[in-house]
């Protein structure tokens, strides 16, 4: 993998950039479509392509526990199983492990946890995780880290810190051991350290001691409120080093991802788009607003007209709530869709801004107007 920074923002720390990988280019800043178990819910690999995303993300949890290794390995990897061609990038499965799992038992040889699908008991390692996420075939992983809570004590942010770092060391060991064997993706190190400063700089400090490909910051958008977010944020970010890409992970509202993109993220998920388009929500240049409210009934415009996308030169709001209120499958998808077409349309404008110096104004104006209409 490699990383050069194209262009920056003279008022701000944002910058855009392209990451190379084995399956192509990727230009950020980047919104990573989150499709957990192979597949981005409501949506096909062509409609994925016609939205031109360049990578997606998948879940190394649910694949783990389902198909399983044997069907992935069988398959020759996730790519050829879903018949996407392009980048994937996998999270290592910590998250779900500590967050989905009602039983479970960490210390430093990992983590035991219970499927949430049927109970059976199950042992996850920094090196399973690395070695589940070469099976898949990722072109980016995630090393195993613990992630700690908005309100969690600093004893347990401390002991979550600490593992996170002996299981980075671990991981990388392990990824490096595929590389040797032709193991072609490379692997991300983890920030952590909960909302206390310091322990956010010795994370930093050791993530880039470890000199992985890219470094992501995890322990965001948990809970906790936004000037939380947002100086958490700041401080990790202008730690980082300018050459590598960054990961925000979990985020997916316009607020926070050009708050993201203006401290110099390059890269950034979420399952929020297409969640809230199977819900009926649906996002425009005035704020989101939800398609099944009686208004929309006989509302034959489109859901957003400044939208390009097909949804909205086909659909009127009014067609689309018929088919929310009804229960037809075909709102989900073609409200996910949009949805999406709208974040990626938003950050392809925000790159335009930052190689315009012009990012500041950029985010000012759009939350302005987007804020406007917000319920």
């Amino acid at each position: 993998m490699t990383f050069n920074v194209t262009s920056r923002d003279g008022a701000s720390s944002a910058r855009t950039g392209v990451i190379q990988l084995p399956r192509g280019a990727v230009a950020t800043p980047v919104f990573m479509p989150v499709g957990t178990n192979g597949t981005v819910k409501a949506l096909t690999v062509e409609d994925l392509k016609e939205l031109n995303f360049e990578i997606i993300l998948a879940n190394t949890y649910h694949l783990y526990l389902r198909p399983g290794m044997e069907v992935m390995a069988g398959a020759g990897g996730l790519h050829r199983f879903m018949a996407w061609d392009r980048n994937i990038l996998t999270d290592s499965g910590g998250f779900q492990v500590f967050s989905l799992s009602a039983l479970r038992k960490v210390d430093s040889e990992g983590a035991w946890f219970q499927s949430h699908i049927d109970g059976s008991r199950h042992f996850l390692s920094p090196e399973k995780a690395v070695e589940i996420q070469c099976t898949i075939g990722s072109d980016i992983q995630m090393q195993l880290d613990v992630c700690s809570g908005w309100g969690s004590s600093r004893k347990d942010s401390e002991k979550a810190l600490a593992l996170t770092i002996e299981w980075m060391g671990r991981a990388k060991s392990a990824w490096e051991a595929q590389q040797e064997q032709g193991y072609q993706g490379s692997l991300f190190s983890i920030v952590q350290g909960n909302f206390f400063p310091d322990l956010r700089r010795r994370s930093v400090e050791t993530c880039i001691a470890a000199d992985t490909p890219g470094i992501a910051i995890g322990g965001l958008s948990v809970g906790e409120p936004h000037e939380a977010f947002s100086e958490t944020l700041a401080l990790t970010a202008a730690l980082l080093p300018d050459e590598k890409p960054r990961y925000v992970m979990g985020i997916g509202t316009p607020e926070y991802i050009l708050e993201a993109i203006e401290n110099g993220i390059d890269m950034f998920d979420c399952v929020l788009p297409t969640r809230e388009g199977r819900n009926g929500r649906v996002y425009t240049r005035g704020g989101p607003f939800a398609l099944k409210k009686s208004e929309n009934t006989m509302d034959f415009m489109p859901i957003d007209k400044e939208c390009t996308c097909k949804v909205c030169r086909q659909y009127s709001r009014a067609y689309l709530r018929h088919l929310f209120k009804t229960g037809e499958i075909l709102c989900s998808m073609l409200a996910s869709y949009h949805n999406l077409f709208f974040l990626n349309q938003m950050v392809l404008d925000a790159r335009r801004a930052i190689t315009e110096n012009r990012f500041s104004a950029f985010k000012r104006d759009f939350l302005a107007h987007y804020k406007e209409g917000i319920e």
